[in-house]
């Protein structure tokens, strides 16, 4: 993906301690340096779908359908992979290794920009989730976006949407692409050590990163998009970000199994809403909460604010979305984005209804 600005690599013990998870059978598909997700012949309603960090509690909805056995009861076989960063997950899905990417919204006019036609069907979030931490040692001299000149800014990848918050923060704040740098260091444990070695200055992550910073000491936060509040306040409204998103041609042709697909998750999404986030722990993943069941608790109830109840897109969020790309991304800025072809509503209100 393209990015813009300077970008630093992290170093190669950073990248080693990136560890992928499958949610069921061998990790091997998922792995960060290569995954054969497209070898495999699917068989009936069988679907493969690339998640960006499936132990982040932005995407945990997917996780939690897969859980609750919703994909099973409408006969789906569904396999969830893993990738560090959803630019990753994004990469496996125009690459065609993958039927179903799950990211953020963003990335769908990113793509239309540069002539790829994907698009959202199954709205999961409407606010990023993200917040922004400003490591300890550098909380003396950030004390808002207006600091970011000439400091080292974590995100999860080049050119995620991580990278595509950071930039806009950085611009509405008077600043410049090239006054940043962008430092790749993903989440969990390589952000937490890139924050605590002094590697980054501040970064953007999500829970439970955030939860396991703020109790290890190793930051605080400086921008919380975790709330439809935060995030008309950060960005000037709502902010759609974790979605289900595919090629569009393979939606065409595929509409009883978006159906399906859209079915299980606009269904765990209603569960979500209506239970509390000790039963969702509960019925997530063990090894999930690494920085212990309270810490993982505490972070679904930070970040619950961000689902949607109903799949469906909010009315007035894409066009939030382009507004925030045209202002650092000149692809985004110089194309013509259609941005009902970015998403559609048609399998979440049926699922809804």
């Amino acid at each position: 993906m393209r990015t813009f600005g300077k970008c630093t690599k992290v170093s190669a013990a950073a990248v080693a301690g990136v560890m992928c998870l499958a949610l069921s059978g061998c990790a091997d598909d998922a792995s960060a340096g290569s995954n054969k997700a497209g070898n495999e012949a699917l068989k009936g309603d069988a679907v493969k779908i690339m998640v960006g960090g499936l132990d982040k509690v932005i995407y945990l909805p997917v996780v939690l359908t897969q859980q609750l056995g919703y994909f099973e009861q409408e006969g789906l076989t569904v396999k969830l992979l893993t990738e560090p960063a959803g630019v990753q997950a994004t990469t496996s899905l125009v690459s065609g290794d993958v039927q179903g990417a799950v990211g953020f919204y963003d990335h769908t006019l990113d793509l239309q920009a540069k002539g790829k036609q994907v698009e959202s069907v199954v709205q999961l979030a409407q606010t990023p989730g993200e917040v922004e931490l400003v490591s300890k040692k550098a909380a003396s001299e950030v004390g808002s976006p207006k600091d970011f000149k000439g400091k080292k800014l974590g995100v999860t990848g080049l050119g995620s949407s991580t990278d595509f918050l950071t930039k806009y923060l950085a611009v509405k704040n008077g600043l410049t692409t090239s006054d940043i740098t962008p430092v790749a260091v993903g989440a969990g444990q390589t952000f937490l050590a890139a924050l605590q070695q002094g590697s980054i200055d501040a970064g953007m992550t999500t829970d439970p990163t955030v939860a396991q910073a703020v109790a290890k000491d190793l930051g605080t936060v400086l921008v919380d998009m975790r709330t439809p509040e935060g995030s008309r306040a950060a960005l000037g409204g709502l902010y759609p970000s974790s979605s289900l998103y595919m090629n569009t041609s393979w939606v065409n042709n595929n509409k009883d199994t978006v159906q399906k697909l859209t079915n299980a998750l606009v269904k765990t999404l209603k569960w979500m809403s209506g239970h509390s986030p000790e039963e969702i722990a509960a019925k997530m993943p063990e090894d999930y909460a690494k920085g212990g069941k309270d810490l993982y608790i505490k972070s679904i109830a930070s970040t619950l604010p961000m689902f949607t109840k109903d799949g469906v897109m909010p009315a007035d969020g894409p066009k939030t979305v382009m507004e925030v790309l045209k202002s650092f991304n000149p692809a985004v800025k110089g194309a013509s984005v259609d941005l009902e072809k970015t998403y559609t509503t048609e399998f979440a209100k049926k699922a809804a209804g």
